[in-house]
């Protein structure tokens, strides 16, 4: 008979060794150092059952997003991580469920190298609460912090977009079935990868960046408050995922410009730095797409292939006003 206490559980599910120097799950507190020139950074996302993932959603599938969304935040800062910690709150226990899960987040622990070192788990009344703190470091006034573009910057996106949203709208029944557009989205929106090594790299090089996790437009404008600019998009420039060809337009146009949970760094960088993302585009093996410039003023304008304004409806997803959706 397998033991439910919360040490039972933590013993078996989520205490694995410890790298060298650093001090993990056991203590009141996980101990580690870091790198001499180097400064700290620290992340929190939580995952709430019906707003970030369905009941019915894969355990290991979600293993692995509640630490990538979670490294796609140190990305965006060009950080490397360093270690995680883990709040879990289960309305029961499941050994399934619970072995399937941390097999996931392990899996991504070990290949990302951030270990688990440290959380809590408890009994919570109704639905799945997972909360994954990431601690990271990077070079002292090397940070992509949103308050760091500036007017003339070109606007980067890795990756594509609109991928995952489609696969959630399929998910969510919101469209006609279409399992050959589902089997080619739904691992964008299961199992998302961080950018963790272009955005070390664009570390010094970019600006400013923040990863698209709740919609192209809402996210860029975060950067846009913090640095006091505006920016113009190019609707044609945008790097849609092959599975938007054949479209409604608007859906489309919705998908790529307000869909979450793409989990793509958007960045910013000076103009003579274009050789030189490319080359790093190129050495990564990860597309980057130049969609638009920094202006003086607010906010964000798209502009299609006439220049001529594109109209804009949703900018992005709302943690307390939308069902099942995007993780920040």
């Amino acid at each position: 008979m397998q033991a439910d206490g919360e040490f039972d559980l933590i013993a078996r599910y989520f205490k694995r060794p410890s790298p060298d120097r650093m001090l993990g799950v056991g203590d009141d507190c996980a101990l580690m150092s870091l790198s001499t020139g180097c400064e700290l950074a620290v992340s929190t996302d939580m995952l709430v059952e019906g707003r970030h993932f369905l009941p019915d959603a894969d355990p290991a599938a979600l293993g692995h997003k509640a630490l990538a969304v979670n490294l796609s935040d140190l990305a965006a800062m060009g950080a490397r991580p360093l270690a995680c910690t883990l709040a879990l709150s289960l309305p029961a226990v499941d050994h399934a469920w619970l072995a399937a899960f941390s097999e996931g987040f392990h899996a991504l622990s070990r290949e990302s190298h951030c270990p688990l070192v440290g959380g809590d788990t408890t009994r919570g009344m109704s639905g799945i609460v997972l909360s994954v703190t990431v601690l990271g470091e990077v070079r002292r006034s090397h940070a992509l912090r949103r308050d760091a573009a500036r007017v003339g910057d070109d606007v980067w996106i890795s990756g594509t977009l609109g991928g995952a949203d489609l696969a959630l709208r399929l998910v969510l029944g919101q469209l006609p079935p279409d399992p050959e557009r589902l089997r080619a989205t739904r691992p964008l929106l299961d199992r998302p990868t961080p950018r963790l090594k272009l955005g070390r790299y664009l570390a010094g090089v970019a600006h400013a960046a923040i990863d698209v996790s709740d919609g192209l437009l809402q996210d860029l404008g975060h950067v846009l408050q913090a640095s006091h600019c505006g920016a113009e998009l190019w609707m044609d420039a945008l790097p849609a995922h092959p599975a938007l060809a054949g479209l409604d337009e608007s859906l489309r146009r919705d998908a790529l410009l307000a869909g979450g949970d793409a989990y793509e760094l958007c960045f910013t960088a000076r103009p003579l730095r274009r050789e030189q993302i490319q080359a790093l585009g190129r050495q990564l093996n990860v597309p980057v797409a130049r969609v638009g410039t920094l202006v003086r003023g607010q906010g964000v304008r798209v502009l299609d292939g006439d220049g001529q304004a594109v109209p804009l409806v949703r900018r992005g997803f709302d943690h307390f006003s939308e069902p099942c959706g995007g993780i920040a």
